[in-house]
């Protein structure tokens, strides 16, 4: 079996930048231990794979090690595929996946723009395990499917140090500090104990809550937020009811062909 495979860097305008995620269009769907295998063969954050059906993308992401419900880098790595490589005349895509419609559309300034569904995180008390995972303390907590904590300012963020193995046995997919912004609305990190990558570069899905956490705070319908690893992504977001909208550019650094010899569906 052969498959085309494309590695693009999200959110960012550059190679090296942002966040890079491979994406596999496929004619029919493989079996999910091929689509895990590959994945955690890449040793990227996430590898996307997708089917067309008709007018709609069906769309999967895969960590290195599970499946996600949801992912933005790769969901934008994929649509930068889609209109650039595959269906240059689409101006929309639509994906169906595990957290519902999705939409990427084009805008006129180059960038991507992502139709999500918002996941307002509700305030919890602060998990103890966190005030000795991080060096610096937060002041406030609260979860969705990640755990947004909210740190004093921006140097505390781009300062952070961490020990992980403390925040394991949390039921939580992303640990996300993040504070109020010096150039920008937001800033934020985010992490994964459990994944083979600690921290992730940049993350849109996280963004499903960030955005609607800091519209409260701010009273702010339109944001633009950049995550402080050291790969560094820019997001353009914004917020309208139930759904976010989370802005980026991507940049293919490669395509190739993976090749599983003596391929057997079954």
């Amino acid at each position: 079996m052969e498959l085309d495979i494309y590695q693009v860097d999200a959110f960012t305008n550059k190679v090296f930048g942002g966040n890079p995620a491979a994406v596999c269009p496929l004619e029919e769907w493989i079996h999910p231990t091929i689509m895990q295998s590959i994945a955690a063969e890449n040793n990227l954050a996430e590898t996307a794979f997708f089917v067309r059906k008709g007018g709609v993308y069906e769309i999967r992401w895969f960590m290195p090690h599970d499946e996600i419900d949801l992912c933005g880098h790769a969901t934008l790595a994929s649509a930068h595929v889609i209109f650039n490589y595959l269906q240059p005349d689409l101006e929309i895509i639509h994906f169906s996946s595990q957290s519902g419609t999705l939409r990427a559309e084009k805008s006129e300034n180059g960038n991507i723009v992502l139709d999500f569904p918002s996941r307002p995180p509700n305030k919890i008390e602060i998990p103890p395990e966190v005030f000795t995972a991080f060096n610096h303390k937060p002041v406030e907590a609260a979860a969705s499917r990640d755990l947004i904590l909210l740190f004093n300012d921006e140097e505390e963020i781009r300062t952070l140090q961490y020990d992980l193995s403390f925040l394991k046995e949390l039921p939580y997919l992303g640990i996300v500090p993040t504070a109020k912004g010096v150039e920008v609305d937001f800033v934020s990190r985010v992490f994964d104990a459990n994944a083979s990558m600690p921290e992730d570069p940049v993350t849109g899905s996280a963004h499903a809550s960030l955005i609607p956490y800091w519209y409260k705070k701010l009273n702010k319908k339109s944001l633009i937020a950049k995550q402080l690893s050291a790969r560094g992504g820019d997001l353009i977001c914004s917020i309208d009811h139930d759904r976010v909208y989370i802005a980026g550019k991507a940049i293919l650094y490669l395509k190739g062909i993976i090749s599983i010899p003596n391929f057997n569906q079954n």
